[in-house]
């Protein structure tokens, strides 16, 4: 089995927490379960700090603070319709992992709004790297209809790890 996720880690707290596992069983489970191939794919991760992100945030999205997780899709996947499904990825059994996207989570801010949910660290870390995996695939919760759609596919994933619904 190959990796899914290549991860560079940046802040020292993601090696504490074991990063890298939690990324490679939330990135596969959330493939696995919509049936697309994870030895197909490839995902890029950093483990960073607030200030690493923030300044990702500012140059990507113009919003100059921290936030816990953002994506960066590789193709835009997104539905056509509101609360319709993405164009998932599918690729031939031959050659090379395709790269799906890239992904980058700031470890303060999953500290801080876990402990403020009551939440164990590595559950809130994961449902982020669902989330994210999720928004790498074309989802997205803009519109109430994708959020709905979005958020049912998060909470059966998490099932699947063993972990409680979030919302």
């Amino acid at each position: 089995m190959s990796d899914l996720v290549d991860t560079l880690t940046e802040d020292q707290h993601w090696n504490e927490i074991g990063l890298e596992k939690l990324a490679e069983a939330a990135c596969r489970t959330t493939l696995s379960h919509l049936g697309v191939r994870p030895d197909r794919f490839e995902i890029s991760l950093l483990g960073c700090n607030d200030a690493r992100i923030a300044a990702l945030n500012a140059d990507f999205r113009g919003k100059p603070q921290p936030t816990n997780v953002l994506s960066w899709p590789a193709e835009d996947r997104a539905a056509a319709t509101p609360g319709g499904q993405p164009g998932l990825p599918n690729v031939d059994a031959e050659g090379p992992p395709q790269e799906l996207g890239d992904i980058a989570i700031a470890f303060e801010t999953c500290r801080r709004e876990a402990e403020a949910a009551g939440k164990p660290l590595n559950d809130h870390v994961s449902h982020l790297l669902v989330h994210a995996t999720l928004h790498l695939l074309g989802y997205d919760h803009i519109r109430d209809e994708d959020a709905a759609v979005m958020e049912g596919i998060e909470v059966g994933v998490l099932a699947l790890m063993g972990l409680p619904d979030p919302y």
